[in-house]
């Protein structure tokens, strides 16, 4: 750990409607991050929690508790000079205690698992801007949208199912793009990168280890930064492997964070830029 420049390891678990903050307990945590129609998902780690928080939780997440609101996490991650930035936001599916004395809780989170039990249907009468159906799809989920496809009109839209499937149904109409990061449904053009998203690597700049070359691509490891988006522009410099240097953009996104241990990485997984599909 580089304690001249501290690591910010923050989880916020949301209890009854508010969401509590911890950055002074072990936190560890992995997870992968999609630019598709498939849900992130993480597996978040933290210990020695309050005895009354730690039963609030394994009561609220477990499979016999008939309250069925969702129970949202919340993880962030960065460095005192740079402050922290949003990693991932889920729903709790899980949460397992370990044994004393030190009792972590494991929660196992996915996001928009709630709203697969949404079941909603939804039309367009004649044809409808590809923006327009977005922006339905956003409120039914409760996000955001960024939208920065090329708009187009799309004849008969229609859907039947679960709310979160609306997305891949989205992605496939229009021909794009359509993923949820965190609170943000994003629309844009296949294979082309976020505006004002980028991120330039080398040896120099936090690469561990060589980029390996993908069928899909590039596969890259390196230090956690706050600037990496799913979506956005990955710039390689690569003096060990010449051939991985080049433009791509970032297809799948893989975390290894702790607080009080080693990991702090991005693995990146793109594709070149402005290819098809």
């Amino acid at each position: 750990m580089n304690e001249l420049d501290p690591r910010i390891v923050r989880l916020g678990i949301e209890m009854n409607g508010k969401l509590k903050t911890y950055d002074d307990l072990a936190i560890s945590a992995t997870g992968s991050k999609f630019a598709n129609a498939l849900q992130n998902e993480a597996e978040i780690r933290v210990s020695n929690l309050s005895k009354a928080d730690r039963e609030y939780l394994l009561t609220e997440t477990s499979p016999f508790n008939l309250n069925r609101t969702p129970k949202r996490i919340v993880l962030d991650a960065g460095r005192r000079s740079t402050g922290a930035a949003r990693v991932f936001v889920g729903d709790i599916s899980s949460c397992i205690p370990s044994q004393p004395p030190d009792i972590t809780l494991t929660f196992k989170s996915s996001t928009g698992q709630f709203q697969k039990g949404n079941i909603l249907a939804r039309s367009q009468a004649g044809a409808a801007p590809l923006s327009t159906i977005a922006k339905q799809v956003a409120s039914d989920l409760g996000l955001t949208l960024r939208f920065e496809a090329t708009d187009k009109n799309i004849a008969n839209y229609a859907f039947a199912g679960g709310a979160l499937k609306q997305v891949d149904r989205l992605g496939e109409a229009g021909g794009v793009n359509a993923y949820v990061d965190d609170h943000t449904l994003i629309v844009k053009n296949d294979n082309v990168a976020l505006s004002g998203e980028a991120r330039v690597l080398s040896e120099a700049t936090g690469m561990v280890g060589t980029p390996e070359i993908t069928e899909q691509g590039i596969k890259v490891k390196y230090l956690f930064d706050t600037t990496t988006r799913l979506g956005g522009a990955l710039t390689i410099d690569s003096k060990l492997n010449p051939a991985a240097s080049g433009h791509y953009v970032i297809f799948k996104l893989n975390f290894e964070l702790a607080n009080r241990d080693t990991p702090f990485y991005w693995i990146a997984q793109a594709k070149r830029a402005g290819t098809r599909r």
